[in-house]
């Protein structure tokens, strides 16, 4: 939700992580039937683990603090020897957000296959680098997969790709792993249930604080022995919880009321995305054809010498003739939208259920005002206008 002080009007776009519970979700959480969890006795997470086990047509599922555990959890239960072989996207947040966790803490071999725009990558390539035959190698055991694919903009992966990776990894051994923290935005825009984009997988992760409203958590779900062994690696990494019915709660709301209500976070994006294409600015581009679901990933111009931390930096800004200009707020207070870097030429938006139509439209005022400083004031498009 966007927060105001005294000079200020800030909306937040940096990611779907910065939302607050909503008052169902307090209600719920005050009101909660408690339990000792790691005993198996809280009724709130039960209800959310049966819960999501039917939503995504697995056998069971189990409650995790976090989606980096839950993704950690899969890797460590589907390569129980050390020095097996993962394979995941070089974009993937399991490669690049999770501190190499697969590795450090179970002795497990990342590698890397070359991510496409759309989060896919070659099967011929993973077929071609599979190891284990030969005493030298590691024993390739699992792939991952994320859905939809953070770094490349909120992806949806195509599901034909889902279900040949599928049969692939079947025919071959493997284990095949989706990190799902954004599944229901998939599920969303494909207008499949989840438990269909996920029929090939055998497990799969699904965050309730990114685009969901809750807190905190997230789950796993797989078959009853996955998760049987999924318990005791959760109690190994400290994840036990006792009266965990508390956060579980709100998880439960956030599929019931907040996952249906999806759609709408999209539709804001396709204004901001289709708003900074029709700008037309040589320093600034967007992917409107590629955009899927919330994330914009806005592209800085490669031979620009502006970098998107500066973007950034002035879009934190606040300056004199904003306030007086045409893109003053109702109360004449400046405006403040936060995004996020992905490397030094790309900026994301992350829409969102605490973002509203006014947030928007404010939002949207302020990027076009800073963009046309920008782009206006860059060597870049003398010679180009």
């Amino acid at each position: 939700m966007s927060n105001s002080n005294n000079t200020t009007y800030i909306v937040d776009l940096r990611s779907d992580t910065v939302t607050k519970p909503t008052k169902a979700m307090k209600h719920a959480m005050v009101n909660s039937a408690l339990g000792d969890d790691v005993y198996g006795e809280d009724p709130t997470v039960n209800a959310l683990e049966s819960k999501v086990a039917t939503l995504l047509g697995k056998q069971a599922a189990l409650f995790v603090p976090s989606g980096t555990m839950a993704n950690l959890i899969a890797v460590m239960v589907h390569c129980n020897k050390r020095g097996s072989e993962a394979f995941a996207g070089h974009l993937s947040h399991i490669y690049k957000y999770e501190q190499g966790g697969a590795s450090h803490l179970g002795g497990v071999l990342l590698s890397t296959l070359q991510n496409k725009p759309d989060g896919t990558f070659e099967i011929a390539e993973l077929k071609k680098r599979l190891r284990g035959s030969d005493l030298h190698d590691p024993i390739s055991s699992m792939v991952a997969i994320e859905n939809t694919h953070n770094v490349c903009g909120g992806k949806v992966l195509p599901q034909d790709w889902v279900d040949e990776l599928g049969e692939f990894c079947t025919d071959h051994g493997l284990a095949l792993h989706m990190d799902g923290a954004r599944l229901l935005d998939a599920a969303a825009y494909s207008g499949c249930p989840a438990a269909r984009l996920v029929r090939p997988c055998h497990s799969v992760s699904i965050c309730f604080s990114k685009g969901l409203s809750a807190p905190v958590g997230s789950a796993l779900a797989g078959s009853y022995h996955f998760i049987e062994q999924a318990r005791r690696m959760r109690k190994m990494l400290g994840g036990g919880m006792r009266q965990a019915g508390v956060v579980a709660a709100a998880a439960v709301v956030a599929l019931d009321e907040v996952a249906p209500q999806l759609h709408y976070s999209h539709k804001r994006a396709r204004v901001l995305a289709t708003t900074i294409q029709g700008l037309f600015l040589p320093t600034f581009s967007v992917d409107v054809s590629g955009l899927h679901t919330n994330i914009v990933l806005v592209r800085v111009a490669a031979n620009s010498p502006l970098l998107a931390e500066v973007v950034l930096q002035r879009l934190a800004q606040v300056c004199l003739a904003e306030t007086q200009g045409d893109c003053k707020t109702p109360n004449d207070e400046g405006v403040i939208v936060k995004a996020v870097c992905f490397d030094s030429k790309t900026i994301r938006f992350t829409l969102h259920h605490d973002i509203n139509d006014e947030d928007l439209w404010l939002a949207i005022m302020k990027i076009i005002y800073v963009f046309k400083e920008l782009d206006a004031a860059n060597p870049f498009n003398i010679n180009n206008k």
